[in-house]
């Protein structure tokens, strides 16, 4: 079984955590065959407070956490305390040395350029937060525009709904394609912009 890790915090965006939490659950609990599971974990293992209140409970701590495959880092305005939480920094460096394939959602993207994971690579976070990630690191090609970045073994998305459309293409590059549609129809992901 391969794991997918889904990061918790105090203040994490709602939406940059559910919505992605929501594509990999379907995938990985309709079609089990594909050897794929995905958590939630928190600094200890308890629930956090999103910032529009949402109380989401973790599966596990960072401590007892499974090895990841991937691992998906949300945002939100708890992100800003932790770029300057070096325990935190630590935290993400040492993922990087062991998770195959790291991903952001939102201003998940300004955590991994504080931690030094997007040196010279290009990224993309929320619209209000790309000058901030040019600052964190002038190295980063920002990428302001796009949906979401693939860049190898790291993928940062925009901010909010992108972290769906983030997801989705994990599907595809993880189990292709067909089962990235199937996952999308099974959730009734077709979005018609309203205006």
């Amino acid at each position: 079984m391969r794991h997918i890790g889904i990061v918790l915090f105090d203040d994490v965006e709602e939406l940059d955590a559910v919505g992605p939490w929501e594509v990999l659950a379907h995938w990985t609990r309709t079609h089990p065959e594909d050897g794929w599971a995905v958590t939630c974990l928190s600094r200890d293992g308890r629930p956090v407070t999103c910032a529009k209140g949402l109380v989401l409970g973790a599966h596990h701590s960072f401590a007892d956490a499974p090895a990841l495959d991937v691992l998906l880092h949300p945002g939100g305005h708890g992100t800003r305390p932790q770029l300057r939480d070096e325990q935190h920094l630590e935290w993400v460096r040492r993922q990087r040395e062991r998770v195959p394939l790291m991903t952001s959602v939102c201003t998940g993207a300004l955590v991994y350029a504080a931690a030094g994971l997007l040196a010279g690579r290009p990224a993309t976070t929320y619209w209000g937060a790309l000058e901030l990630l040019g600052e964190l690191d002038p190295s980063i090609e920002v990428r302001g525009e796009e949906r979401f970045v693939d860049d190898g073994d790291v993928v940062t998305s925009a901010g909010v709904s992108a972290g769906i459309d983030m997801a989705l293409h994990l599907v595809a590059r993880l189990a292709g394609p067909e089962r990235a549609r199937q996952v999308r129809r099974g959730i009734q992901y077709d979005p018609q912009p309203p205006v």
